[in-house]
C-alpha cells in the first residue's frame, strides 16, 4: 500500500496528470495524423539546419519542436539579434511556456525584414510546410552574416598578430620603404621650387587672373609664353576660336598679321611684368641680360638691347601698347563669345539634368509598382495554396456540386451578357428601320403597326425572361453561399487532431493545479489546527502558572488543583482517543479507496485484452469469411 506524500510535496507544472494507459501499462499516445509532406519537409528543415552548422539537429532524443525552435534561435542569434529567451535547456515544456516562446520568436522575425509570415500557432503546432521557408531565409541569412563577420574577424587576428609580431618579409619591407621615403624626401629638396625674382612692393597690381599666374610662374623661373610650338598651336587655337566666334560677327578668319600682333602683345606683356620684378638676394635690383634671357627664353640679340635701353623703350611700351589695343580686343571678344557659349552648354545641361531627374523618378514610380505588382502576384499565390489545401481537406462531393453551381453561375452570366448585348443591337436595328420608314412614308402603315405590336410583344418576352435569368441566378448565389459557410464551419481533421492536443494538456495543467491547491488547502487547515492546539497549550500552561502558588498555600486547595489537572489530562486523552479513531477511520477509507482502484485499473487491463483479443477474432473471422466467399465464387 503506497505511503501518503506530504503535503510540502510540490507537483511539477505540465506532469501527465490524468493520462490513460493499456492493459501493458503503456501510457496511451494520442491519435495525430501523420502527414507525409508534413514529414518531408521536417527533414528538409533539419537537413537545412545542419547544412549551416546547427549540429543539434542530429540527437534523436529532442522532439521535433525543440530542434525546429532551437535551430530558428541559433539563426537569430548567429545574425546579430536579441532574443529572450532562457539560456537553460528545458525538456518537456507546457504549452504556455511553448506558444510564448514562439511569440518571441516570431516578434524578432519582423525586425530581421523577413519577407515570409509566420504566426506562433503555427510553430507550436508543427505546419512544417509554413516553417520551411522560413527557415530557409534564415539559413541564408546566417551564412551571409558569418561570411561578413568571417572576413571581419580575420582582418581583425591579423591587425591583433602584426602590432606584437612580425615576419622577416614585413621588416624587410619597412627597410626599404623607409629607404625610399627618404631618397623621395631629399629628391624633392634637392628639386623643389626656388625664387629667383620677386615683384616690387609699389608694382602696381594685377586685375586679371591670367597675369598673375604669369606673374607667379616668371619669380620662379618658369616662362608662360610662345615658344615654336607653343607659337603654332595657339595660332591653331585662335583661328578655330576665332572662326567659332566670329561666325556671326565678321564672317572671317584671322590672317598672319593678326597672329604676330598677338605673339608681339604676348612678349610685351611678358616684358611689362619683368620690369616690376627684381632678384633674390645679391642681384636684385638691375635685371642683368643673362638672368632676363635665362627667365625669359628670348633671342640673346633682343635680351641684351632691352637691358641697356630700359628707360628709353618706357616710353615706347605705352606707345606700343595703343598700337595693338585692336588686336587685344578682338581677341576679348573672341573669349565673350566663348563664355556666352559655355553659359549655353550650361543651361542645356541643366535641362538635360533636369530630364533625366524626371526620368529617373519615372523609373522609381515603375519599380515600386512592379514591386506592389510582385507582394501581390505573392499574396494571390499563397491564397491559392491555402485554397487548394481547403479544397484537399473538404469533402469532394460536396466540392464538385459547389464547381457545378459555381460553372453554371457563370454561364448564366454570360447569357445575360449576350443576351443584353443582342436586346441593344436589336433595338438599335429597330429604331434604324423605324427612322428609316418615318423618313420615306409620312404616316404610319396599318402594317407598320402590327409590327411594332410584334415588336413590343418581342421586347416584354424578353425582359421577363430576363428577370427571371436574374432571380435563377440570386437563387444559386444564396445556395453558394449557404454551401461555403458550412464547408467553412465544418473543421478539418489536422484542426479537430490539434483541439485534442490542446484539450489534453489544457486538462493535464488544470488538473496539477487542482491538486497543488488541494494540498495547499490541506496544509493551511494542518497549520490551523496545529494553532489551536497550541493556543490552547499555552492557556493552559498560563493558568496553572498563575494558581499554582495559591494552590499550595493549602492542603485543600493542593487537592483541588490536582482534580482539576487529573480532570484536564483526562480531557486531553479522550481527545487523543478521539482523533486515533477518526486517523484510523481515514486510513480504513484510504485503503478501500486503493482497493477499489486496484479493482478498477484490473478491470481497465482487462477490458483493454478483451477488445484486443475481440479485434483479432474479428479479423480472424473476416479471413474466413473472405476465403469462404472465394470458394464459393469458384
Amino acid at each position: 500500500m503506497a505511503v501518503a506524500t506530504s503535503v510540502f510535496h510540490r507537483v511539477r507544472t505540465g506532469s501527465k496528470i490524468g493520462a490513460q494507459y493499456d492493459q501493458d501499462g503503456n501510457l496511451i499516445q494520442v491519435e495525430t495524423r501523420e502527414d507525409e509532406e508534413q514529414s518531408v519537409k521536417l527533414t528538409e528543415i533539419l537537413e537545412l539546419l545542419l547544412a549551416a552548422g546547427y549540429f543539434r539537429a542530429r540527437i534523436k532524443g529532442l522532439s521535433p519542436f525543440d530542434k525546429v525552435v532551437g535551430g530558428m534561435t541559433w539563426c537569430i542569434t548567429t545574425c546579430n539579434f536579441d532574443i529572450d529567451v532562457d539560456l537553460l535547456f528545458q525538456e518537456n515544456s507546457t504549452i504556455g511556456q511553448k506558444i510564448s516562446l514562439t511569440e518571441k520568436i516570431v516578434s524578432v522575425l519582423p525586425k530581421m525584414k523577413c519577407p515570409h509570415r509566420l504566426e506562433p500557432h503555427q510553430i507550436q503546432g508543427l505546419d512544417f510546410i509554413h516553417i520551411f521557408p522560413v527557415i530557409q531565409w534564415l539559413v541564408k541569412r546566417a551564412i551571409e552574416t558569418r561570411e561578413e563577420m568571417g572576413d571581419y574577424v580575420r582582418a581583425y587576428s591579423i591587425s591583433q598578430f602584426q602590432k606584437s609580431h612580425s615576419l622577416p618579409e614585413d621588416k624587410e619591407f619597412v627597410q626599404r620603404k623607409d629607404k625610399a621615403v627618404r631618397a623621395v624626401l631629399d629628391v624633392l629638396e634637392v628639386y623643389k621650387p626656388q625664387r629667383k625674382y620677386r615683384r616690387h612692393r609699389n608694382a602696381e597690381e594685377l586685375l586679371d587672373e591670367e597675369s598673375r599666374v604669369h606673374s607667379t610662374l616668371l619669380e620662379y623661373g618658369r616662362r608662360y609664353g610662345f615658344s615654336k610650338q607653343s607659337k603654332q598651336d595657339k595660332v591653331d587655337e585662335g583661328k578655330a576660336s576665332l572662326a567659332g566666334g566670329s561666325q556671326a560677327a565678321s564672317h572671317g578668319v584671322v590672317d598672319v598679321s593678326e597672329e604676330e600682333d598677338l605673339q608681339a602683345v604676348e612678349e610685351m606683356r611678358i616684358k611689362t611684368l619683368m620690369t616690376n620684378m627684381a632678384a633674390m638676394a645679391t642681384e636684385e635690383g638691375k635685371l642683368t641680360a643673362s638672368a632676363v634671357g635665362q627667365l625669359v627664353g628670348l633671342q640673346s640679340e633682343e635680351i641684351k638691347q632691352f637691358a641697356s635701353e630700359y628707360a628709353e623703350k618706357q616710353l615706347e611700351l605705352s606707345s606700343e601698347e595703343h598700337e595693338h589695343y585692336g588686336p587685344l580686343q578682338q581677341h576679348h571678344r573672341v573669349v565673350a563669345s566663348l563664355n556666352k557659349q559655355i553659359q549655353q552648354k550650361t543651361k542645356e545641361l541643366g535641362e538635360l539634368q533636369a530630364k533625366h531627374a524626371e526620368v529617373k523618378m519615372g523609373c522609381d514610380e515603375d519599380k515600386r509598382k512592379l514591386t506592389e505588382a510582385t507582394k501581390v502576384s505573392e499574396t494571390l499565390g499563397k491564397e491559392l495554396v491555402c485554397l487548394e489545401e481547403v479544397e484537399e481537406q473538404a469533402d469532394r462531393r460536396l466540392l464538385d456540386k459547389l464547381r457545378a453551381l459555381v460553372t453554371m453561375n457563370e454561364n448564366l452570366k454570360q447569357q445575360e451578357q449576350e443576351f443584353r448585348t443582342h436586346c441593344r443591337e436589336e433595338m438599335a436595328r429597330l429604331q434604324r428601320n423605324i427612322q428609316e420608314l418615318k423618313s420615306a412614308s409620312g404616316q404610319d402603315t396599318e402594317e407598320e403597326k402590327e409590327r411594332d405590336q410584334l415588336i413590343d410583344k418581342q421586347y416584354n418576352t424578353g425582359r421577363e425572361k430576363l428577370q427571371k435569368i436574374r432571380l435563377l441566378m440570386a437563387r444559386r448565389n444564396r445556395e453558394i453561399a449557404i454551401l461555403q459557410r458550412k464547408i467553412d464551419e465544418v473543421p478539418s481533421r489536422a484542426e479537430l487532431t490539434q483541439y485534442q492536443k490542446r484539450f489534453i494538456e489544457l486538462y493535464s495543467q488544470v488538473s496539477a493545479t487542482h491538486k497543488e491547491t488541494k494540498q495547499f488547502f490541506t496544509l493551511y487547515n494542518t497549520l490551523d489546527d496545529k494553532k489551536v492546539y497550541l493556543e490552547k497549550e499555552v492557556n493552559l500552561l498560563n493558568s496553572i502558572h498563575d494558581n499554582f502558588q495559591q494552590a499550595m498555600s493549602s492542603s485543600a486547595a493542593k487537592e483541588q488543583f490536582l482534580k482539576q489537572m487529573e480532570q484536564i489530562v483526562e480531557g486531553i486523552k479522550q481527545n487523543r482517543i478521539k482523533m486515533e479513531k477518526k486517523k484510523q477511520e481515514n486510513k480504513m477509507r484510504r485503503d478501500q479507496l486503493n482497493d477499489e482502484y486496484l479493482e478498477l485499473l484490473d478491470k481497465q487491463r482487462l477490458y483493454f485484452k478483451t477488445v484486443k483479443d475481440f479485434k483479432e477474432e474479428c479479423r480472424k473471422n473476416e479471413m474466413l469469411l473472405s476465403k469462404l466467399r472465394a470458394k464459393g465464387a469458384s
